[in-house]
């Protein structure tokens, strides 16, 4: 019965572990696909669609009789939960790269935790009791893990280990990220406006899986409209009618993996656990892609592992580790105010 029940509390540790591993995959394949000259708008329409074709049947054959009644308030609050985690997200992320590099693009994603979390408090999903030690751990630890993308994205000191042969030296992210072109700062506007939105969506997918439990249903229209609303702004923005060819290559590949990987087990995956742990545990996760993406880099393409990775990564899990601690405590403490709640009002009607 133990066993059981820590196999059930790790559960979504585990989940969000496995989103941030297929959204490093997800990275590196649209990279390939765009250096080969995809547009990114029509690259967002076809994932999305083609998620959307998926979901959408099994979502009405396996939640038909369980699922609460599709209400047009619903229907609404799906159309505006995909403006924000997909029309505007998707895309601003992928303009804001265009404009700037991907070495900004991880630096402002790292934002996303603390977005999160004040949204989060503004709605009063979370409680922010500064007394409390809890909070304050909680709120540390959130502040410790983006310290520790922060040096991954923008350090990396001496070289720990290296590939057999190295062509040619790495420039450093620091180098990377100021010698981007003039239109860094439209870029870094963009990227900020993605991490924003993300945020957005997921305190919005929490407010909406209070009432209507359903993640399955949810993300489907969720995919659906923004299938809609992204294709809309690919038909304003991407003029170029052979835009829109698909080659049967690392194009459709990528496509491919996207809806599968990138919607359908990601977004599914993030909503089962918003509606289990809430928002803000989701969100701290985004922090550790990026260690991942730089100790997978070294194993997988033969890249040199710096001390700023480890140390990064080092610095990660020990944040890590402080918020999932005070949350436990913290569900932990209202499961014994549950539990002893009937018992007092039980001696209260036999006194």
């Amino acid at each position: 019965m133990t066993v059981k029940s820590c196999l059930v509390e790790s559960a979504p540790f585990a989940a969000m572990v496995a989103v941030e591993l297929l959204d490093v995959g997800l990275t590196t394949l649209s990279k390939a696909a765009m250096s080969k000259g995809m547009s990114h708008f029509v690259f967002v329409v076809y994932s999305n669609a083609l998620a959307t074709v998926i979901l959408l049947p099994a979502a009405f054959f396996f939640t038909r009789k369980k699922r609460p009644p599709i209400t047009l308030p619903l229907l609404c609050k799906f159309f505006f939960l995909s403006i924000a985690g997909i029309t505007l997200m998707q895309n601003c992320v992928f303009t804001g790269v265009s404009y700037s590099s991907p070495t900004l693009g991880s630096a402002l994603a790292n934002l996303i935790p603390a977005y999160t979390f004040l949204l989060a408090v503004v709605f009063r999903m979370e409680k922010l009791e500064l007394k409390s030690t809890k909070s304050r751990i909680k709120i540390l630890g959130a502040l410790v893990a983006i310290a520790g993308s922060l040096i991954i994205t923008l350090y990396k000191g001496p070289p720990i280990l290296s590939p057999p042969a190295q062509p040619h030296s790495e420039p450093s992210p620091s180098t990377m990220l100021t010698a981007t072109s003039n239109n860094w700062i439209i870029g870094g506007l963009f990227l900020a406006t993605a991490g924003f939105s993300l945020s957005a969506s997921i305190i919005g997918q929490a407010a909406i899986l209070k009432g209507y439990p359903s993640e399955i249903t949810l993300v489907s229209f969720y995919c659906l409209f923004g299938t809609i609303q992204c294709a809309l702004v690919a038909l304003i923005a991407e003029r170029n009618p052979n835009a829109w060819e698909l080659s049967p290559d690392i194009e459709l590949i990528s496509v491919v993996y996207s809806a599968l990987f990138g919607s359908v087990v990601t977004f599914g995956v993030m909503a089962w656990c918003i509606q289990r742990k809430g928002p803000v545990f989701v969100a701290m996760f985004k922090p550790l892609g990026i260690a991942i993406a730089a100790f997978f880099g070294f194993i997988f393409l033969g890249e040199t592992l710096y001390i700023g990775s480890v140390v990064g990564a080092a610095i990660i899990v020990t944040g890590f580790y402080g918020v999932i601690w005070a949350q436990s405590k913290e569900s932990n403490d209202k499961v014994a105010k549950t539990s002893t709640t009937p018992l007092l009002q039980g001696h209260d009607v036999d006194a």
